[in-house]
């Protein structure tokens, strides 16, 4: 994955973790870095480096919940969203979409914009 995916990956990983939680109801850290290539076909590549430091925030924030159980004899840490990460889930959704919009908008050529209107 280029620099630049990576830069829109990291403005948007909360919204795309809480998204993927909402979707699947728990998942463990390997699962959503797995989720997310699989998604984008591989062109979004989730390092657990960027993934961890987000989970720890997310919980902090009281909007993840943990529980870790054992699988194939190790432990795994399963991350699931409380009632206010469910309602975060929308409006973070909402303000991502309202975002995509807005760059749209800058992004096209428009031949009635000009500078100082």
């Amino acid at each position: 994955m280029n620099s630049v995916n990576q830069d829109f990956l990291r403005g948007t990983l909360r919204t795309i973790v809480l998204r993927l939680l909402a979707q699947h109801g728990r998942m463990y850290g390997y699962e959503i870095t797995q989720a997310v290539k699989t998604r984008t076909e591989g062109e979004l590549v989730l390092t657990f480096g960027a993934l961890y430091p987000v989970l720890h925030k997310l919980e902090q924030e009281g909007l993840l919940v943990t529980q870790t159980e054992e699988a194939d004899g190790r432990l795994r840490k399963y991350y699931a969203l409380t009632p206010a990460g469910t309602k975060t889930v929308d409006r973070k959704i909402t303000e991502f979409e309202r975002f995509a919009h807005l760059m749209r908008l800058l992004l096209k050529p428009s031949s009635s914009w000009s500078v100082g209107q």
